[in-house]
């Protein structure tokens, strides 16, 4: 007597496929949808919030110098975000006025010079006075111009932020006869740590970029490229989201353990 092979089922019962894969697609879409509103909402309100934290500290400093008759809030029932800062634009652009002036000038040296006598004082005010002028001259150069290295090994090019040739005594003691310059490497996600060291100009590549580019390039880890469709910039950080969202929700598969 044979027995009959036992017919297998078309259609697996509900119970035992589990639930369909709609659901799961439509819960998929849905996050991506969220992620991509969080990438076009997420820097626009942490620049607003930025701005109205940066116009509320310069109202909190310039107000107690602000007599109380001229204070907006005095006459209205609420005070006027940003009247503070208008009054610093105010002052410094009237202080860069007179120090303009011969009378401001020797006014500004006499402040110097006395600055220059305070053993702690005078090296501390000379740094930040070298690094204003540098950041804020109309005419520098330095930090504004974008260059490759190859670093930290040969063949791996990084992005770097030209600033000035170093002065004599530092080219003395630079070996070599060859011409050096001084670069600021930016580390990503964070451009504003990284490193300063001296490079041979022959070393270096100029890249035709802007510093924002640059830092805007670091700060994606390359994701977001200089020029293009701003549109495709996004869809780009999208489906970067996207991709570690299937690589977070992929179940890892563990060896069974034998007992």
């Amino acid at each position: 007597m044979t027995e009959k092979t036992p017919k297998i089922p078309s259609k697996i019962p509900d119970e035992i496929a589990g639930p369909p894969d709609a659901p799961r697609g439509l819960m998929a879409r849905l996050r991506n949808y969220f992620l991509t509103g969080l990438i076009v909402a997420g820097p626009i309100a942490i620049t607003f919030y930025l701005t109205w934290w940066f116009v509320t500290w310069v109202d909190n400093m310039v107000r107690p110098f602000v007599p109380v008759a001229y204070r907006p809030e005095t006459y209205l029932p609420w005070g006027i975000p940003g009247s503070g800062l208008i009054v610093a634009v105010f002052a410094l652009t009237l202080l860069g006025f007179f120090a303009a002036n011969l009378i401001g000038r020797q006014l500004v040296g006499l402040g110097e010079t006395i600055l220059g006598h305070m053993p702690v004082v005078r090296a501390i005010y000379r740094g930040l006075k070298q690094v204003f002028e540098t950041l804020f001259s109309s005419n520098g150069s330095g930090l504004r111009k974008v260059g490759l290295v190859e670093f930290p090994s040969p063949g791996m090019w990084s992005v770097v932020l030209i600033s000035h040739a170093p002065n004599e005594q530092m080219s003395a003691c630079l070996p070599g006869e060859e011409e050096h310059v001084a670069v600021f490497l930016p580390c990503a996600p964070n451009p504003t740590t990284g490193f300063f060291f001296y490079v041979p100009k022959s070393k270096l590549i100029e890249v035709d970029m802007s510093a924002e580019d640059a830092a805007t390039l670091i700060m994606s880890a390359g994701v977001v490229q200089p020029g293009g469709d701003p549109n495709k910039k996004i869809a780009a950080l999208g489906e970067v989201l996207k991709a570690a969202n299937i690589a977070n929700a992929t179940p890892t598969q563990n060896p069974a353990k034998v007992e």
